[in-house]
């Protein structure tokens, strides 16, 4: 049985439907009960060492896809304690129970601001706090597994950023702005960005778990990349919409928007879609590397189809309805 850690959000609850379909035995262990897998779900934080290993028991292996990884975490040390204490627990439940296979989902995050086409064997230079719990919960993992490096079988996927059907994060707000017709481009839109659809993500998860004793890191990304003004024009043409990407914002002034709203957010102590790190990370080249094909891996859809099927999934038809996911 696979234990599915963090399975009740967007990437794992999209794993879980592939492993249904394909009537592979799973258990969903999170702090929530999942909304679409309730009687497959054994509630446990993954900050709690006891409670984590009894709800792993009868698992063969271990997918952890478990983590704080928003922007504005409060608490700070939320992600020490989510990233890096969890990443211990599952190491010392996996000890316990005698399980010697796991998938870690960590992130691009852990190279910064990489340069373009930076691949696994990139500089590790995070620069935020998510990014530098990922780094050192690899190092976790990797301690695990050197603990037995004949038996036990470790697999680091760093994916880019994750999009499709469900999601609320940054790809979906754009597309959503696209959509309303309010969209504007801030900056030349010459930057590129890595993207990876969710329904590519978990194949590419479910293949890895056949992975033989070792370590074996991978970046995830849907080649080939876009730049912005290319994914805004295709986005525009799916939607029947206007050809090109239309207005523009020079980048200084669509930053000292950001900074309006940051300090709104400040004094009225809400959050709002636009920020200057929002700015910044749109306005950015997140460019990646990936040797996922070297591992034999050929992703179901390309990346085009992944953001037709996005798309068409939350703007053409009727509204979405059932539970929908938050991120970055």
């Amino acid at each position: 049985m696979l234990g599915v850690v963090g399975g009740s959000g967007f990437i794992g609850t999209r794993l879980c439907e592939g492993l249904k379909a394909k009537e592979q035995p799973f258990c969903i262990v999170d702090k929530r009960m999942s909304e679409f897998f309730a009687d497959d779900t054994r509630v446990a934080d993954v900050r709690d060492a006891e409670g984590l290993s009894a709800a792993l028991a009868y698992c063969d292996a271990i997918v952890n896809l478990a983590a704080e990884h928003h922007d504005d975490v409060r608490p700070i040390s939320l992600y020490d304690e989510v990233n890096v204490g969890g990443a211990r627990n599952v190491c010392a439940a996996a000890e316990k129970l005698g399980i010697g296979r796991i998938v870690f989902t960590s992130s691009v995050a852990v190279y910064g601001f990489a340069p373009a086409d930076t691949g696994e064997e990139g500089a590790i230079h995070p620069f935020n706090d998510y990014g530098r719990t990922k780094t050192e919960a690899e190092t976790v993992y990797r301690a695990w597994q050197q603990a037995a490096p004949d038996q036990r079988s470790l697999v680091i996927v760093r994916p880019t950023v994750v999009f499709g059907e469900r999601n609320r994060g940054n790809v979906y707000n754009l597309l959503r702005q696209i959509a309303s017709g309010k969209f504007v481009m801030i900056g030349a839109g010459r930057n590129r960005k890595s993207m990876a659809y969710v329904g590519n993500v978990v194949a590419f998860l479910q293949h890895m778990l056949t992975m033989p004793a070792g370590v074996h890191v991978c970046n995830y990304v849907d080649k080939p990349d876009m730049d912005m003004n290319q994914l805004v024009a295709l986005c525009n043409e799916s939607m029947g919409k206007q050809q090109g990407v239309g207005l523009r914002l020079p980048y200084a002034a669509g930053y000292a928007v950001g900074a309006a709203f940051d300090a709104m957010a400040w004094v009225t102590h809400k959050h709002f879609p636009v920020s200057r790190i929002r700015v910044k990370k749109f306005c950015a080249t997140t460019q990646f590397a990936s040797a996922a094909q070297s591992f034999g891996f050929n992703p179901p859809f390309t990346l085009q189809e992944g953001l037709s099927r996005t798309l068409q999934f939350e703007f053409h038809g009727a509204p979405v309805e059932g539970p929908v996911f938050y991120s970055e």
